[in-house]
C-alpha cells in the first residue's frame, strides 16, 4: 500500500509561534494533522510535521500491517536535504555540523531517523508557494494551528 503525505511548517517570527500541518493519503482516504507551539521556529514546525505523520503511519501500521511504502512531499530543504544527506555525516561527526557547531534541532532529528527506519520513505521535494493544492493545503493547516 502506498501513502502519500504533504507536510508544512509555519512560523510568524522564527522563533515565535508556529504551526505544523501534514495531510497523509492512504487507500484515497485522507486525514489532516496539525497543531501548534507558542514558542518555535520554522524549522521545527517543518519536523514536527514529518514527525507526526509517521508517528501516525506507525499507529496505523498494527491496524494495517501492509502500510509500508511512503511518498512524502515538503518544501523544505532543510527537512528534506537533512534526513537524506545531512543526518548521516552529522552522526559521524558526533551532531556537529561541518563547520564544529552542535546541530540545531538535534531531539527531532534523532527521533525523526528512529520513524523512518520503520517504513520505506521517498523524500520529494515541491516549490513552495507554486498552486500544488496539497502543499496549499498543508500550508493553510499550518498556518491555521499556529497560536496567536
Amino acid at each position: 500500500m502506498e501513502i502519500k503525505i504533504y507536510t508544512d511548517g509555519a512560523c510568524v517570527g522564527n522563533p515565535g509561534p508556529g504551526g505544523w500541518a501534514a495531510v497523509i493519503f492512504t487507500n484515497n482516504e485522507k486525514k489532516e494533522l496539525f497543531g501548534g507551539e507558542r514558542l518555535t521556529t520554522n524549522n521545527r514546525m517543518e519536523l514536527t510535521a514529518a514527525i507526526k505523520a509517521l508517528e501516525y503511519c506507525s499507529e496505523q501500521e498494527g491496524k494495517q500491517p501492509s502500510l509500508k511504502q511512503i511518498k512524502i512531499y515538503t518544501d523544505s530543504t532543510y527537512l528534506k536535504e537533512g534526513i537524506t544527506i545531512w543526518i548521516s555525516k552529522w552522526e559521524k561527526n558526533n551532531w556537529k555540523t561541518a563547520d564544529k557547531k552542535n546541530v540545531k534541532n538535534v531531539d527531532l532529528w534523532k527521533n525523526l531517523k528512529e520513524l523512518v527506519k520503520s517504513h520505506q520513505i521517498e523524500w520529494h521535494w515541491v516549490k513552495g508557494h507554486s498552486d500544488d493544492p496539497l502543499n496549499d493545503l498543508a500550508d493553510a493547516l499550518a498556518k491555521k494551528a499556529t497560536p496567536v
